[in-house]
Parts: C-alpha cells; structure tokens; sequence
C-alpha cells in the first residue's frame, strides 16, 4: 500500500461507514437531496479525506489538527442522523445501528488523536 492512510483501521473504518451513510441517503426524499443528503454525504466524506490527508507526509502536530477535523465532521453525521430520524427518513433500528458504529469510530479518533504526542 502506497499511503499511510491505508493502512490506518480508523480510514477502513470511515470508509465502510461511508459507503453506508451513501446507501441510507439514496432513500431519502428528492427535497432532501441539495440540504440534509447533501450534507451529510459531505459530513461523511470529510471523515475519510482528513484521516488520509493528514496521515500523509505531516507531522504529527499537523496529523492531530486533520484528526481533529475528522472528530467534528463525525459529530456532524450523528447529528445528521438525528435530523433524519426525526424527519422519519431512518428507522430506529438503522439510527441506533448507525449512532453505535459512529460512537465507536469517535472512540477511535480519540484515541488516535491522543496517542500522538
């Protein structure tokens, strides 16, 4: 693997989440589409892309900043989330599916975060 990034469990993480906040966003409705789809599809992708550019060629102070970047934009899904729940795009079982998978991946961006000194 050519990127750091890569080989990070926190990306792989991010990406699967991804590639599921995409599938669940495909069914909300067409208004949705340039407001609440739209943002948390940026939200989600902003995850995956500040894990890969600040894991590359940075510091670690610099890394720290990316990861930081990542933390709030998965804060942003969860509220995302929450928003579609209550507009009744997502059922409770797929949100609380969904908040759990976000808790641990924040859990992960901590940790990550704090472990760099």
């Amino acid at each position: 693997m050519p990127f750091r990034f890569e080989e990070l469990n926190i990306w792989h993480r991010a990406m699967e989440l991804n590639d599921q906040i995409f599938t669940l966003t495909k069914s909300f409705p067409k208004e949705e589409i340039y407001v609440l789809t739209s943002q948390i599809r940026r939200a989600s992708d902003s995850i995956v892309l500040n894990i890969a550019e600040g894991s590359t060629g940075q510091t670690k102070t610099v890394f720290k900043l990316f990861l930081g970047y990542s933390l709030r934009s998965a804060i942003e899904v969860v509220g995302c989330l929450f928003i579609a729940k209550r507009r009744k795009y997502v059922d409770e079982e797929r949100f609380q599916f969904l908040y759990s998978e976000y808790e641990v991946l924040v859990k992960m961006i901590t940790s990550m975060r704090n472990s760099l000194k």
